[in-house]
């Protein structure tokens, strides 16, 4: 008897990962933030698109759509809650409590999509669709971060 079968061990690794980086972003809240540092990670992010070179990532175009739109809709609650602060002369990502518990809440969801669609789809499959739900929940809110970290700058420092 296999103790880590291949669906269990699917779902332990991005689990695992995701509280990972849950932790990350709320120690990252307590470093001065910069536009870089706002705009950076989605062009990071976006080396994944690599996958679907691949013919095994493919799907059609409307499943990639309905990953890419739930993302959208995945990222309103972070960006209603994300806000920023002025201390001495850094800004700093606002500090919510919500934030927190709408990271695992989101991560609870992913969790519950990937345990309907898991034998619908391959890996790869599967993969790129939660690839494209994350891009989808990063982008806008990185540009709704962004345009509220301009508003701020500009107001408090005089510059953009």
């Amino acid at each position: 008897m296999q103790i880590l079968s291949s669906p269990t061990f699917g779902l332990l690794v991005p689990l695992l990962m995701a509280t990972a980086l849950i932790f990350v972003r709320m120690r990252r809240q307590k470093k001065p933030v910069s536009a870089k540092s706002i705009i950076l990670p989605p062009f990071f992010m976006a080396t994944g698109f690599a996958m679907f070179f691949f013919p095994e990532a493919a799907l059609p175009p409307m499943y990639d759509v309905a990953a890419f739109v739930t993302g959208l809709f995945f990222s309103i609650p972070l960006i209603m809650t994300s806000r920023f602060e002025v201390i001495g002369q850094d800004v700093y990502l606002k500090r919510s409590r919500a934030f927190f518990f709408i990271l695992v809440g989101l991560l609870i969801i992913r969790v519950i999509i990937k345990l309907v669609i898991n034998d619908s789809f391959t890996s790869i499959q599967t993969g790129g669709l939660f690839f494209l739900l994350a891009f989808g929940m990063l982008v806008p809110w990185r540009i709704a971060m962004l345009y509220m970290y301009r508003q701020l700058t500009k107001k408090t420092f005089g510059t953009q």
